[in-house]
């Protein structure tokens, strides 16, 4: 099926983008922030001629680092905020202790209420105001979590797990200074990310979020809003998410996010989505709908269960939920992650909106001349990559993969593959696909040892991070001769 084309096209010209999360930017810190190394790395982009930035999920996040089982649907990660800049503004000392985040945030919120001058009181209030459909259950959540450091809010006073409107009347009252701090907090990631996405569009550079389709079992988004989950009366997931056997797991993965009470959501009008929605659009120039075939039908399996394979297909309401979100916002620049197990129930779900939807080189050099990844297949309203943070780099793939992938790679380039992984990187530059992302790892030609996360894997992931030495002099200017070569640089 076509697109329709009575909506706008979210990929509005021929683009290049790089995808790389902010933990992995550089800096003196345990992860990267969102100050000078972050506008750095713009720069790099716009001398490249690269006019979109990708990044993974930028909630606060478990103890494991994975963004996609965030604490919030809507919280941005403190460990992003940048110190120095609040050192500058004057609500840090000097010499701070930067190894210590969470006394420096309390540092800060007490220079702020020291020295904050009466806009910037007065912008504080209004962003609270703006976001309190979250931002306040969100704050005392993460306040009972530090009271109750150990298990799940399931594991909380019934009072509090329950939502008892006494007991939640008095942890308010009883930590009225806590919960102060934490909406401080998010005001202060909130401010940063804005003033680093105006930085990006004074360059010419959209920002590409990613919105996991579903939430952690373990957030401020289930407890407040038990009802729209399939949980049972202890408030623990009856069945959870995840896909069944596929490439990247002989078992499926189980991801362990509570599923959806759809019908409940429908009630409503979807509010629950539509709130979420205004968040990902506040952060965002595009946001890509991670595990997109969920909306049309989802992966259930038992909560007593290890892994995926025993599960079944329930079916969501797709089309009602985004004709919903069209109808509130007009038009939404949505990219679907259509990876996978994808049924044409599925594709027509995607092109009755126009969604955009990904094709990965790596995946491409299997299956003969019909393979839908292979540049020849490809559809311009699409978003091809030579791989994705589940991948492993370009490089590490093909020389994992050299005795199988040579020939085939040189059959179908004309030539020798030479110069791993630029071969793979022209032909994504040189497709018809509008938005061609490049991640980092392979502009900087990284082995396996750089990958950023192993589905299916619990150790080892997300913790990926470059340094400036590791870029070639001549890494934008190459990568800017072929942006300009495909017709890709911004106008």
């Amino acid at each position: 099926m076509n697109p329709d084309t009575s909506q706008p096209l979210v990929l509005d010209r021929r683009r290049a983008g790089i995808l790389l999360h902010p933990t992995s930017l550089p800096g003196p810190r345990p992860h990267g922030e969102l100050g000078a190394e972050a506008r750095r790395f713009i720069d790099f982009l716009a001398a490249a001629g690269v006019s979109v930035w990708q990044v993974l999920p930028l909630g606060p996040t478990h103890e494991d680092g994975s963004p996609y089982q965030c604490l919030s649907a809507h919280a941005g990660n403190p460990d992003f905020i940048d110190l120095d800049g609040l050192q500058e503004r004057g609500w840090l000392p000097p010499g701070f202790e930067a190894d210590r985040r969470e006394v420096c945030l309390a540092q800060a919120w007490a220079g702020f209420q020291q020295h904050a001058h009466a806009d910037q009181w007065e912008a504080f209030k209004a962003f609270r105001h703006r976001h309190r459909h979250w931002l306040e259950d969100f704050a005392l959540f993460m306040v009972l979590r530090q009271r109750h450091p150990h298990g799940s809010w399931a594991d909380w006073p019934r009072p509090l797990r329950d939502r008892q409107a006494a007991a939640l009347q008095r942890a308010r009252e009883e930590n009225a200074e806590a919960i102060e701090l934490q909406a401080f907090i998010q005001y202060l990631f909130f401010s940063q990310w804005g003033a680093l996405r105006d930085y990006a569009r004074e360059r010419g550079i959209r920002l590409f979020g990613d919105m996991p389709i579903f939430v952690a079992w373990d957030s401020a988004d289930v407890w407040a809003h038990r009802e729209l989950f399939k949980l049972d009366a202890e408030g623990r997931p009856e069945v959870v998410a995840g896909v069944p056997p596929d490439y990247f797991s002989a078992t499926g993965q189980r991801w362990g996010n509570p599923h959806y009470h759809w019908e409940r959501m429908e009630e409503d009008g979807f509010r629950w989505w539509i709130e979420r929605m205004g968040t990902q659009l506040e952060l965002f120039d595009l946001v890509r709908i991670d595990h997109f075939r969920g909306f049309e039908a989802c992966w259930e399996i038992p909560a007593t269960d290890e892994t995926a394979e025993h599960g079944w297909w329930a079916k969501a309401p797709g089309e009602a939920l985004l004709s919903r979100l069209f109808a509130v916002f007009g038009q939404l620049p949505l990219v679907a992650e259509d990876l996978g197990i994808i049924t044409p129930e599925v594709e027509a779900l995607r092109d009755r909106f126009g969604l955009p939807g990904m094709k990965i080189l790596q995946f491409a050099f299997d299956g003969g001349p019909e393979n839908p990844y292979l540049p020849h297949n490809v559809i311009p309203n699409s978003v091809i990559y030579t791989g994705t943070h589940d991948n492993d780099t370009t490089l590490g793939w093909y020389c994992q993969n050299e005795a199988r992938l040579r020939p085939l790679l040189a059959d179908y380039l004309g030539c020798e593959p030479a110069d791993m992984p630029w071969p793979l990187i022209r032909l994504a530059l040189a497709s018809v696909s509008r938005l061609a992302v490049l991640p980092l790892q392979d502009v900087l030609a990284l082995g396996s040892e750089h990958r950023m996360n192993t589905p299916g894997t619990a150790e080892g992931n997300w913790r990926w991070r470059f340094t400036w030495e590791w870029v070639p002099e001549d890494a934008a200017g190459r990568l800017r001769h072929l942006v300009r070569l495909f017709g890709r640089l911004p106008a």
